[in-house]
Order: structure tokens, then C-alpha cells, then sequence
């Protein structure tokens, strides 16, 4: 059995990113960890009914989030933990979702984005002692779409990595990326899908609005040259992919606890806030890494059962 650890910026991120490559080692035996380093307080809600939570000036959606995530990682089978998290004095996180660049929530005292690199990075080091991961996995140096938060996790990730002594820190360290490939291939296949698996009613209906709630929002489907985040990247950067057709049902039970963020139209559509349909595939992107240069380890290996451990 080999222990991974997942680091990421807000509760739904790890689901989305890396739900496949969780349930995939999970269902091999290993032991799957998630850090989460705020509780997305800025996140957009959804479904009408839990709207009160958005902008909450008590930061009543931190806690909400904090149990979506609970759910969702209990559905995977993923042990929970939450940066700077002390339960003895009821602390569910130390840091603050920071919001987007240039937003009010940018300049909050406790705003992940502005942590100081040595603090965070020597608490998530504390985790990588505690757990004794194998394997690392977070985001590249854009946070995968240039999030602050996300940007950030990147950064105070590869600090833990430098703070640690070479008897704590990971050999196999792992950042999330997409072959350009897969992704124009999701954009043509949402072009030609059913409609019916971008219908959004069952989901909605879920979500027990009662009676006179609004009708169920219409997905989007992105135009084929619409602009890709800076985490698809070409094809050949791409050292590992794990697919596993089997894991997406997993992954889909675990977004549908993400309730404030994500809908799920179907076992094949799920989209955000945005309502920009997504496609749910079984597989996912990584570019293996030193654990202190970044720079590229090997080159692209095939799809294994052994998955990040490959």
C-alpha cells in the first residue's frame, strides 16, 4: 500500500481535478489524503435555495462547504484535512478563500493568497511529515486557471518541499495538467452530444427548491476556439494520465456532494457557476516533477493499474 497526498485551494477543487486519479488509487488500496487550503468563503452558490450563504457576512458558507467536502471525500474514500485546521479551539481552517485578483475579499486579514510563504508552507509541511506521502499532487504555477488561491497553493506547496529534509520529503511529485488533445476532443464531443445530457432538471429537482423555485438552468457549450486555461498544455508535457472508466462514477457521487458549486447534469456533463458545460471523463493529466527544481522527471508514460505510482 502507498499513501498520496493531494493539495489543493478549495473544497469541490480536488473532485474536479482529481476525483479519477483519487478513486483510481483508492480502489488499488492505497491511502489517499486531502489537503484543502481554505474553505471557498467566495464561492458563487448555485442552487436558489442555499443562497443566503454567498457573501454570508458571517461566513456561514465556509462551515457549508466544509461539509460538502466532508461528504465528498467519504464517498471516495479520502482521509480529510484542512490547512491550519485546530478542532480543540473550533477553527475548521486558518486561512480565508481570497476571492479573485483585485476583489474585496483579496485584502482580508486572513486572504490565502497573502500568506506568508514560510508560515503556510512550514504548516503544509507539517501534513507531509504527519501522513508520509509517496506522492504529491497540486496544481502547476498558474493554479491551473489563475486563481490567486490556487496560484498560492502552488507556491507554498513547493516551500513545504523545501522546507522538508530529504527523509520527509516525496520522491514522485506530480502537477495537474490536461493534453491540449483531450481537451479539443471534449469540446467537439460536447458540439455533437445528446442534448439530453445537458439537461440540468433531474439535478435541479435534487436540490428540493419547492414549490414556484425557477426553472433549471441551461448549460452552455463552449465554442471549439474558445481560449483554453493555461493548465492544457501540449500533449508531450504530459508524463502520466490515469484513466479509469470505472473511477468516473465514483467522481460524479462525490461532485453531486459539492451541491453549492457543481451541477451534475449527467454521468458524461457537469458545469460550474458559470454554467459553461464540462465534459466527465475518466481520466486525467499530470506532468511528474522534482520536488525542488519543478523541472520535468521522464517522459510520458503509458496508462498503468499502478496510476501515479507507475
Amino acid at each position: 500500500m502507498s499513501r498520496l497526498l493531494f493539495v489543493h485551494a478549495h473544497p469541490d477543487d480536488e473532485t474536479l481535478t482529481c476525483g479519477v486519479a483519487m478513486a483510481h488509487h483508492v480502489a488499488r488500496g492505497d491511502e489517499v489524503h486531502v489537503l484543502t487550503c481554505t474553505l471557498g468563503e467566495e464561492g458563487e452558490v448555485i442552487p436558489p435555495g442555499l443562497a443566503h450563504l454567498e457573501g454570508d457576512p458571517d461566513d456561514r458558507l465556509g462551515p457549508h462547504r466544509h461539509g460538502e467536502l466532508t461528504q465528498a471525500l467519504e464517498r471516495i474514500g479520502a482521509a480529510m484535512h484542512v490547512l491550519g485546521a485546530d478542532e480543540a479551539a473550533g477553527r475548521l481552517s486558518l486561512y480565508r478563500d481570497s476571492g479573485m485578483a483585485g476583489s474585496p475579499a483579496a485584502s482580508h486579514a486572513h486572504a490565502f493568497a497573502a500568506a506568508d510563504l514560510d508560515v503556510a508552507g512550514a504548516l503544509v509541511a507539517d501534513v507531509v511529515r504527519e501522513v508520509r506521502p509517496d506522492v504529491v499532487v497540486t496544481y502547476d504555477e498558474h493554479g491551473g486557471y489563475g486563481h490567486p488561491d490556487h496560484i498560492q497553493t502552488h507556491r507554498v506547496t513547493r516551500r513545504a518541499l523545501e522546507l522538508l529534509g530529504p527523509a520527509d520529503r516525496p520522491e514522485r511529485v506530480y502537477e495537474i495538467l490536461t493534453p491540449a488533445g483531450w481537451a479539443r476532443e471534449d469540446r467537439q464531443w460536447l458540439r455533437d452530444a445528446d442534448p439530453a445530457l445537458l439537461d440540468t432538471s433531474a439535478w435541479w429537482s435534487e436540490q428540493d427548491l419547492g414549490a414556484g423555485s425557477p426553472e433549471a438552468p441551461r448549460l452552455v457549450v463552449p465554442d471549439l476556439v474558445h481560449p483554453f486555461p493555461p493548465s492544457v498544455v501540449d500533449d508531450a508535457l504530459v508524463t502520466h494520465a490515469v484513466v479509469h472508466e470505472a473511477a468516473r462514477a465514483t467522481q460524479n457521487d462525490a461532485l453531486r456532494a459539492h451541491a453549492t458549486q457543481v451541477i451534475v447534469a449527467s454521468e458524461d456533463v457537469h458545469a460550474l457557476s458559470n454554467l459553461v458545460a464540462a465534459r466527465t471523463t475518466g481520466r486525467e493529466g499530470f506532468r511528474r516533477v522534482d520536488p525542488l527544481t519543478w523541472e520535468t522527471v521522464g517522459g510520458a508514460v503509458e496508462p498503468s493499474e499502478a496510476g501515479l505510482l507507475a
